[in-house]
């Protein structure tokens, strides 16, 4: 094995070492006021409690997936028997990444609010490193895991043929690995579902009885749902997303891992160089992104202009030593094929330029937001109406970025050679992981926001001075936009990634084929290719994978309608949920009369389990969807209905999750601008309306649009689960009616029946 290849335990455990210092470094921060302490604990109690009881049932359904995972390797012999197990492995450290997350947040937001009291500095410092331990405990656990499968997978090659743990070569070992992608994916389809429906239950409920009907301040203590809403920003913006990232951050490497086996077949020293590039690359990224977290301070009396630029500095350092330290990696690795370093580059600008992009739109510093904020002045209509302009016209830089990267990362993955499809997919693949490569620092700007968050209510809760809550104001701000860009990064990784995992479906298809028996197949009438050597381009034309293809069209119209049905069914959640909310606490006001007065405490713990409740509740229809319909449409379409399902899918949830983030993020940072003394300031009607408008934005950015990320990614990862039973059991079904001509009834029976 290549030398090269330590870089990536390296910089793993680099990763965890700096995560726990940043944790104990926030541990020795002074707590505060016994206030302060009192209600830091409310909020942790809350989070602990509810993602305690998000993981039975996850663990429950991860028991069923396990059995059924043996049940493919063991009776139908379609997934090997390492499988499983690599399964549970990867939902296992992605659970582990959320609780470290969430247990690291509720710690570190009361002693943001109290550094606040020193300082803007100081409540920078130590929320956003406390937003790093997040983002290095996701990718040091996700890459160590990696690591570990990759060794292991490399000593079972060395069990004799035939035996149940043989692993036959790199590309049946890739395939292998994916099956950890495939276990992170279930368990943060659930965490961002589950959590989002909690976080904006409670929000919306707390928003519409208390500032609306109520006429009180956000995150005040008289507000029954207010401890439920700071738990929220934990379970949901700080476990949800940890759990998002990682499933992309692993799904990138793994995905490209097997384009790599699929590329650089024919040459066994350039495939394993291929395999462990991308975790090499991950592996640097990570230091690169250590070295960029010390850079990040700002001054006092900062705008919010100077702040995101604070941020920015380490996002730029950590990119600009990528940029230069990956050019070595590629052309130790892969000296022929250096054009892959422009891959990566390509990569890194598509995920700045969308994260740039998403900046722009939802910070109140550009014109944009202002002129939702504006349209307030009119009516709540107005202001909703520009909200979802600015969130669809938001969609043209991501998306044309997107499509230029794919472009670009193709042509210099095959060198230009567009019938390349397998060097060409692999450099799109290394573009995902160019983009990723620097996530421990992007997702701790990204989980520095709730903490903020939560810091501004615990400030407002405790009854700090003005000037400390202007200061966590200012953070808080920050922390909206940061969020929205960290979703917009986040969903532009997933359709790099989803991409990938497209290819990544064929290459399981013919490992899939190879396992059921079927070694050769025919195309052209009369051409006999062997299954273990095709390409991918004799697949696409085995399968007809083409537009002309009704099955493909019928695929793409699926994968379309399931990104909008998806949407539907967790929009519809979230408003039974705070429903329930809205009278809960419309009941406590009326038959508590001293709460408002704050002669008498809310019930806050009920509050909380009506948002727990709801969020176990809710969560399983929506997230069945995306295991149900790549199993139906396989049966009845086939590969190349998968294949059109799944493009329907990205594309359609793609463009709709960036809508849908980008409008909610500019409602919310329309209602901060406003209430920063603009256009009537708090209790004006352009206030109420962008408190309106915030909380129709809420399960918007927090709730559909980012589980969609997850969506689009995880039907690629069942399909490749049930590539298999597809390719087993769709010509049977097909059968029915897709009867073929006599002179195509012969190939069948010969493909069937090889000599």
């Amino acid at each position: 094995m290549n030398l090269w290849f330590i870089i990536a335990p390296f910089g793993a455990l680099c990763a965890l070492s700096f995560a726990m210092i940043f944790y104990k470094a926030m541990k020795r921060k002074p707590e505060g006021n016994e206030t302060m302490i009192r209600i830091a604990g409310y909020i942790r109690d809350g989070a602990k409690a509810y993602l305690r009881q998000q993981y039975k049932i996850i663990a429950i359904f991860f028991l069923f997936a396990f059995a059924a995972y043996l049940l493919l390797a063991l009776f139908f012999k379609i997934q090997h028997i390492w499988a499983p197990f690599a399964f549970v492995t990867g939902g296992f450290f992605s659970g582990l990444a959320g609780y470290i997350g969430m247990k690291t947040a509720t710690h570190a937001s009361g002693r943001t609010a109290e550094a606040c009291r020193e300082s803007l500095n100081s409540g920078l410092k130590v929320a956003f490193r406390s937003g790093a331990v997040m983002g290095l405990s996701v990718v040091g656990l996700g890459l160590i895991n990696i690591t570990f499968w990759f060794i292991i997978l490399n000593l079972a090659r060395n069990f004799t043929p035939g035996h149940p743990l043989h692993v036959t070569d790199y590309t049946e070992l890739t395939s292998i690995m994916l099956a950890f992608a495939i276990g992170a994916s279930f368990q943060a389809l659930f965490a961002r579902v589950g959590g989002g429906i909690f976080t904006k239950a409670a929000d919306v409920g707390a928003d519409l009885v208390g500032k609306l009907e109520s006429d009180i301040p956000e995150d005040d203590p008289r507000n029954p749902a207010v401890i439920a809403d700071n738990v929220g920003d934990n379970v949901g913006d700080v476990a949800g997303m940890g759990a998002d990232l990682y499933e992309s951050y692993n799904g990138s490497i793994l995905a490209t891992a097997v384009l790599g086996a699929a590329a650089f077949f024919n040459h066994p020293t350039l495939q394993i160089n291929a395999i462990i590039l991308p975790m090499c690359l991950a592996g640097l990224g990570i230091l690169c992104s250590i070295a960029g977290i010390f850079v990040v301070r700002t001054k006092e009396s900062s705008s919010q202009k100077e702040l995101l630029k604070s941020l920015s500095n380490g996002v730029w350092l950590s990119s600009a030593l990528i940029f230069v330290l990956s050019y070595f990696l590629v052309r130790a690795l892969l000296p022929d094929n250096q054009n892959l370093w422009i891959s990566i580059i390509v990569g890194l600008l598509t995920g700045i330029i969308i994260g740039k992009s998403t900046e722009y739109f939802t910070s109140h510093e550009f014109q944009p937001t202002r002129g939702v904020a504006k349209q307030g002045k009119t009516g709540t209509a107005t202001l909703i109406i520009d909200g979802m302009s600015v969130g669809m016209m938001s969609t043209s830089i991501p998306v044309l970025t997107l499509g230029m990267g794919i472009i670009l990362s193709f042509g210099f993955g095959s060198q230009w050679n567009w019938n390349d499809l397998a060097n060409g997919l692999y450099g799109i693949g290394i573009a995902a992981v160019g983009m990723l490569s620097t996530l421990g620092i992007t997702l701790a700007t990204d989980a520095y926001g709730p903490i903020a968050d939560n810091a501004g209510g615990n400030a407002q809760m405790s009854n700090l001075g003005e000037e400390v809550r202007e200061r966590t104001d200012a953070l808080d701000a920050l922390g909206n936009t940061t969020a929205a860009t960290g979703k917009g990064f986040a969903i532009g990784s997933a359709a790099l990634t989803a991409m990938a995992l497209l290819s990544a479906y064929i290459e399981e298809v013919k490992i899939a084929l190879g396992r059921v028996g079927m070694d050769t197949f025919i195309i052209g009438g009369t051409n006999i290719i062997q299954t273990s050597s095709a390409t991918i381009q004799q697949f696409i034309e085995y399968y007809n994978i083409t537009l002309v293809n009704p099955k493909v069209l019928i695929g793409l119209f699926v994968g379309s309608m399931t990104a909008f049905v998806f949407c539907a069914l967790t929009l519809k959640s979230v408003g039974r949920a705070a429903g329930k909310m809205v009278k809960e606490v419309r009941r406590q006001f009326n038959e508590k009369k001293g709460i408002l007065d704050g002669t008498e405490t809310p019930d806050y713990a009920i509050c909380v389990e009506i948002s727990t409740k709801a969020a176990q509740r809710e969560m399983i229809l929506p997230s069945c969807l995306a295991f149900i319909i790549p199993l139906i449409v396989g049966l009845l379409l086939g590969v190349a209905g998968v294949m059109g399902l799944l493009t329907g899918a990205l594309t359609s949830g793609f463009t709709l999750a960036i809508m849908l983030n980008n409008s909610g993020a500019a409602w919310d940072n329309a209602k901060k601008y406003i209430e920063s003394n603009k256009y009537g300031g708090k209790g004006s009607l352009a206030h109420k309306s962008a408190i309106t408008g915030d909380t129709v934005g809420d399960p918007f950015k927090d709730t559909s649009g980012p589980s969609l990320n997850i969506l689009i990614k995880l039907m690629s990862m069942v399909s490749i689960i049930f590539a298999g039973i597809v390719v087993s059991y769709a010509p049977i079904v097909e059968r029915f009616y897709d009867r073929p001509a006599p002179q195509q009834q012969e190939e069948v029976l010969f493909q069937e029946y090889p000599d």
